[in-house]
């Protein structure tokens, strides 16, 4: 089989055994703060086993894409190095929510593999949990009766907590697990070392395909461990992985899901594969990580300097570093290989194909960018090599090492490649010092520390009622203290709520609990895995009475207004720029909205003019609005909403209609749309490529804006004393003021050169060099500085020692011939420190040119004479 036949088998054989085949989540979590990324299969459906969701399908099945970088799943060091780790990989998986359990999951898994996929039974291998001590679990003897029935017993293998209890962080859902082993060598081999043995041992051909975990408990935020309210089975095999079993490979990057990107990195690199282990490993980096980019920026994610996006730059940039070095790529190529991955996975994620020409265009700005990076980088690890080497040194700094690192993005591994072929090292332990200091600093300002829910209440499910009402009567049905570095805050979640929770770029809403004469303000509301957490600085008294809660209904008003102005600015934006136009990120607070959408130029203030007529003008119609709960997907997509790449949506769905505005959306809105009463576009801007940006207001503060305009016109008037032929006058004033402008500086140029025959009057020479050294009379440091270079060009061995007074602040500047520079072993900067001091300041340069700036001028002739003294003390002996 292909790999298209492959995971279509698997999806397949799970659709027989009645599971609802759903599609893939993305691949950046945006309502989970304890994640980033989807780092497993399971992790959409983690509200599911908390008990926070419903369940609507009690089977399911699905590829999920994941993406392990960051945290305790994070193998990004290995990826390239070896044959079967990647960043962003497909997990195939099958669930059971409160269903199945152990027997169905292990037999099915069986009947997979042997039946369906044909591996030869006498090379897998299945481990169970052999129990831990620390947790008081025994060990899964009902998993290895199961596998009784299939395996011999030299087959079947206990594995330790590490390997054989999945968790998917340090708190949260977790149970046993039985992982499947295939061993893929030869036959030669396998007579050689039993299979068993190197289970589990890192050996390249001898791997875990499938696991099959079987979620029993909560770690809870103390280390213990909590039943769950159902058993439920969540299983994930390598896709990759099982690839390389059907194909026959030895490597998951010799099948078809890596060969066609591998051989067109080679075709462009004129390299070959198989022929030089560095050039291998180049490129299966790179044929990595250009999946993982692509799939993330289809998910909403750019590259950028923090969090998830950093993540993403700096896995780009780890393969535009690795194709720099070993394969000779000088100019951007990777932005060329998204065509070629959408040839080989495009069929199964459509998204691919939709976002082409974003991808490419992001990828390419991204690598022209560190491209530049690299060039700077080098040219400072070259002034660091020939210092380095000029004092006799084979070592260099951990400190400068990291400086490159941390302030100019400089590979770490490519500053010790390149001292390397200079026969100089790093010092590694004052480079780890420096990291762990940064890691430190960062731990210390993001720390959290998030106590376990006290639950007083049972609830089911957690119902928003905010579209319809902005008070209830509420009952707390658990709670949770979280602590960072400086403050506390307590995390309340209610049996039913008014409050809305961030999401979908809309804020969240905040207001007030009330009851027995106590009121504590909600200061935000946020989702976090399928529960509504509103945040508090202060713990009611008695938790477990009725409350009243309230939201802020100005707030919440404004909020509204600029949702619903963002939608119709969105539909503004399509038929004006054209189709092409889709959301790419949001925001949406009570002062502004920020919007941004992909397009590949700026737009110009006619296309800014039309969009802000269009919107005002729907605004006007008071459409009214029109909104379908829990309607079938594909029905809304018939009605005209866009679903958005990156964004989870469920099998029912919202939809928003104003007239022939129609978006897929959660939040709340206007009940008609002159609620909003006038839009006004701030500010477009480019945030990436092929991403631009608008920020724009509404309702209040779009006429307080309208107004300040009309009031600083109404200045400009008072000014000109007239409000006639306005913009005649402003010209006229700026080409007269310019014209002025041009007259001072010709007259600046005719006194600057009368003080420098001046200065050249007032020469004195000691040993054929000619010694300038007094202050002047002018205006800005510049000027002296200006003087300076000119009499360096017109006088040979020449010593500058000159400043002014500029308005009570002192200002000296130092300047030698070069040629005295070496013969008389001057240094401006070093001089110039002394005589600052006479000024009470400071200053610093180069050998043969210095400034320094100091507060006190009243000592400015006194450290002319100092620096005087000490070039003379130089230049006598």
């Amino acid at each position: 089989m292909n790999s298209n036949e492959i995971r279509q088998a698997f999806l397949d054989f799970f659709a027989s055994k009645q599971h609802k085949t759903v599609s893939s989540a993305p691949m950046v979590i945006k309502d989970d703060p304890t994640l980033m990324f989807t780092n497993a299969g399971m992790n959409q459906f983690k509200d599911i086993f908390l008990g926070n969701s419903p369940i609507k399908y009690k089977r399911i099945a699905n590829s999920q894409k994941c993406l392990r970088v960051s945290g305790k799943h994070n193998d990004l060091e290995e990826v390239g190095h070896d044959t079967y780790h990647h960043t962003m990989f497909e997990m195939l998986g099958n669930w059971s929510f409160g269903d199945y359990f152990k027997e169905d999951a292990i037999n099915w898994a069986w009947e997979l593999l042997t039946e369906v996929y044909k591996l030869p039974k006498e090379r897998l291998y299945a481990s169970v949990f052999e129990g831990s001590d620390e947790d008081k679990l025994g060990r899964d003897d009902k998993a290895a009766a199961l596998w009784e029935k299939f395996l011999p017993l030299e087959q079947i293998i206990n594995g330790n907590k590490k390997d054989n209890f999945w968790e998917m962080g340090d708190t949260g859902p977790c149970g046993p697990c039985s992982e499947i082993h295939v061993d893929l060598r030869s036959e030669e081999e396998r007579k050689l070392v039993a299979g068993r043995d190197l289970v589990n041992n890192d050996h390249p051909q001898v791997i875990e395909i499938w696991n099959l975990v079987f979620m029993q408990y909560n770690r809870k935020a103390d280390g213990s461990l909590e039943a769950l309210p159902h058993q439920h089975v969540d299983t994930g095999m390598g896709f990759e992985r099982l690839c390389m079993a059907m194909q026959g490979k030895t490597s998951n990057y010799d099948t078809d899901v890596f060969q066609p990107i591998i051989q067109a990195i080679a075709k462009m690199s004129a390299k070959e594969y198989g022929k030089n282990a560095e050039v291998d490993i180049a490129l299966r980096v790179i044929a990595d990580h250009i999946r993982t980019i692509a799939f993330a920026i289809t998910d909403g994610q750019l590259p950028s300097n923090n969090k998830a996006g950093y993540v993403i730059r700096r896995i780009l940039r780890r393969a535009v570093r690795y194709g720099y070095t070993f394969l000779g790529f000088k100019e951007p190529f990777m932005y060329r290989l998204v065509q070629v991955l959408i040839e080989v996975m495009g069929n199964h994620f459509p998204e691919l194909v939709k976002q082409q020409e974003l991808i490419e265009k992001v990828v390419m700005e991204e690598e022209n960018s560190f491209l530049r990076t690299l060039e700077n980088g080098i040219r400072l690890l070259d002034q660091i090599i020939d210092k380095t080497k000029s004092e006799d040194y084979k070592v260099v700094s951990g400190k400068v090492a990291f400086e490159l690192y941390d302030t100019y993005g400089f590979p770490l591994d490519l500053t010790e490649l390149i001292l390397k072929e200079n026969n100089l090292v790093i010092n590694r332990r004052e480079f780890n010092e420096e990291m762990e200091a940064q890691k430190n600093r960062s731990r210390s300002a993001t720390a959290v520390e998030t106590g376990d829910w006290v639950e007083i209440l049972k609830d089911d499910v957690e119902e928003f009622i905010g579209y319809d009402y902005l008070s209830a009567d509420v009952r707390i049905t658990r709670y949770r203290k979280i602590s960072s570095k400086d403050k506390d805050l307590f995390q309340l979640v209610f049996n039913i709520t008014p409050f809305y929770g961030e999401s979908g770029g809309q804020i969240g809403d905040t207001g007030y609990l009330e009851a027995n004469g106590e009121k504590i303000s909600i200061v935000d509301t946020k989702k976090e895995n399928g529960l509504i957490v509103h945040f508090t600085k202060e713990l009611p008294k008695d938790p477990t009475v009725v409350f009243k809660a309230k939201v802020n209904e100005s707030k919440r008003t404004l909020i509204a207004n600029n949702h619903t102005a963002t939608h119709l600015m969105h539909h503004a934006l399509r038929s004006i720029l054209g189709e092409h136009v889709e959301q790419k990120g949001s925001l949406v607070t009570a002062d502004h909205l920020r919007f941004d959408f992909s397009h590949f130029q700026k737009l110009s203030e006619e296309e800014i003019a039309k969009v802000e007529e269009i919107v005002n003008q729907k605004i006007r119609e008071n459409a009214s609005i029109e909104i379908k709960n829990n309607i079938p997907m594909a029905e809304a997509v018939d009605l005209g909403a866009m679903a958005l790449f990156g964004e989870k949506y469920g099998d029912l769905v919202r939809v928003i209609k104003f007239n022939d505005s129609v978006e897929l959306c959660g939040g709340t809105h206007v009940q008609a749309t002159g609620q909003i009463g006038y839009f006004k576009i701030t500010s477009e801007s480019a945030i990436a490529a092929g991403v631009r940006r608008i920020e724009a207001i509404t309702a209040v503060r779009a006429e307080q804006f309208i107004t300040d305009k009309l009031n600083t016109l109404k200045d400009i008037e008072r000014i000109f004393k007239s409000n006639q032929n306005l913009i005649k006058n402003i010209t006229d004033l700026m080409n007269e003021n310019s014209d002025l402008k041009k007259d001072l500086d010709g007259f600046m140029k005719d006194r600057l050169k009368v003080i420098k025959n001046n200065l050249k009057g007032n020469i004195s020479i000691t040993k054929d060099i000619n010694i300038i050294a007094e202050p002047i009379s002018t205006a800005s440091a510049g000027d002296i500085k200006d003087i300076a270079f000119q009499l360096k060009g017109e006088l040979e061995n020449l010593v500058f020692i000159s400043g002014a007074d500029l308005d009570g602040k002192a200002n000296i500047t130092i300047m030698f011939s070069d040629n005295l520079v070496k013969e008389y072993d001057l240094n401006a900067g070093a001089i110039i420190r002394e005589a600052a001091k006479e000024i009470q300041g400071g200053g610093g340069g180069q050998p043969f040119f210095a400034s320094a700036g100091g507060k006190d001028s009243k000592g400015l002739e006194k450290a002319i004479e100092v620096a005087k003294k000490m070039v003379l003390h130089k230049i006598e002996g």
